[in-house]
């Protein structure tokens, strides 16, 4: 049942906050701010997501596991509660509530939720992950349609962002009750504060982990696909609600990457399936040069969600510090992306070829090499 726990909280999570694209849009209509500083709030949630791994990862290594989850829960529902009185057209209330408020509930759930899994997995951890993790991706292909059906509708904003709190809300209670830490947590001794600092140590100066996490700090920075991808097929003079299901699609492809290639990792090894993954990905990122009709746009987003969503597969290791310093990665992602494509929206090139060169699919390569020299095996 635990796996079940962790494909809810994830669903809740992650799923929630790929639906960020609906809220920028009205707000942008409400005129709480131009879409630059709209786009922070979602970029100051994922960074506090991310960032609080490390915090997080270390409360759960000293059994605050269910401590977590209940305050984790806590400050989402309240997130959203208050999100939904919130005036759209008043900036400071949405980046405390969307942005400050609900990324600090993400940050005490997901490392933990991802963390505990190891527990219950050891062969298929991999696959496991992989399920849990797809939690997300059928979020981000639910909860945009379902936010945009509400606010156009008769629910408008506040009873639509309500509804989604009730029901938000409801799954992560029942997750926390799915989950349950099988081994007693390590409590801090005295010396607590030097073995973090040396834990953290150790992972910089191990070379294959610092290799091994580079693609993922890589592909959160340069998130072209993943942001601008409705706003690259309406300027391409495809429908706007095309443009709104590419989202979607793209999460549709990540469910079947993050199982699929997960489960293939534990029986060839996670670097003989990244690697191909991480470069396939980067060559579909120059695929946008090329990519200007309906069908092509379906296949090609189809695809890169799916050689994407295996990247997560590295997670599974020194996960809180990975977590930490991926939250750089989305702070600054969006941002630069923006800043490339120009204020007129025109300079896709300079975007395409920075995210596409940019992958780090090839430290991968130095890193397999030298963990399969360390376990003897080519099965790594």
């Amino acid at each position: 049942m635990c796996i079940v726990g962790g494909w809810l909280v994830l669903f809740c999570t992650f799923g929630f906050s790929t639906s960020f694209g609906v809220f920028q849009d009205y707000y942008e209509a409400a005129g709480a701010a131009d879409s630059s500083t709209i786009s922070w709030i979602g970029s100051l949630q994922l960074f506090l997501t991310f960032s609080i791994g490390l915090v997080s990862g270390k409360w759960y290594d000293e059994g605050y596991f269910r401590l977590m989850s209940i305050i984790g829960t806590f400050l989402i529902a309240l997130a959203l509660f208050m999100l939904s009185i919130c005036d759209p057209s008043k900036y400071y209330g949405l980046i405390l509530t969307q942005g400050i408020v609900m990324g600090i509930g993400n940050g005490l759930l997901i490392t933990p939720t991802l963390s505990i899994q190891s527990q219950y997995w050891d062969k298929k951890l991999g696959l496991a992950l992989g399920i849990v993790q797809s939690g997300s991706s059928c979020g981000g292909i639910v909860m945009p349609i379902m936010l945009d059906q509400l606010f156009k509708g008769k629910a408008q904003f506040a009873w639509g962002t309500r509804a989604v709190a009730f029901l938000i809300s409801g799954l992560l209670v029942i997750a926390s009750f799915l989950m349950r830490a099988r081994v007693p947590g390590r409590k801090a001794g005295p010396n607590a504060h030097k073995e973090s600092v040396a834990a953290i140590k150790a992972a910089g100066l191990d070379v294959p982990y610092v290799l091994y996490d580079h693609p993922i700090l890589f592909w959160r920075l340069l998130p072209v696909y993943d942001f601008y991808l409705p706003l690259w097929t309406r300027l391409h003079g495809m429908s706007d609600s095309l443009a709104f299901y590419t989202i979607a699609i793209l999460n549709a492809g990540s469910v079947v990457g993050r199982i699929g290639p997960n489960a293939l990792g534990d029986h060839i090894g996670p670097f003989n399936v990244l690697i191909p993954m991480c470069y396939a990905s980067g060559i579909l990122v120059f695929a946008m040069f090329g990519v200007t009709n309906i069908p092509a746009v379906v296949i090609v987003s189809f695809l890169y969600g799916l050689t994407t969503g295996s990247i997560w597969r590295i997670c599974s290791v020194r996960l809180g510090i990975l977590f930490f310093f991926t939250a750089f990665s989305d702070l600054f992602g969006t941002p630069i992306q923006g800043a490339l494509l120009g204020a007129d929206n025109t300079f896709w090139y300079k975007a395409i070829l920075f995210s596409a060169v940019g992958t780090g699919s090839t430290f991968l390569i130095p890193a397999r090499w030298m963990v399969a020299r360390r376990r003897g095996t080519q099965l790594t």
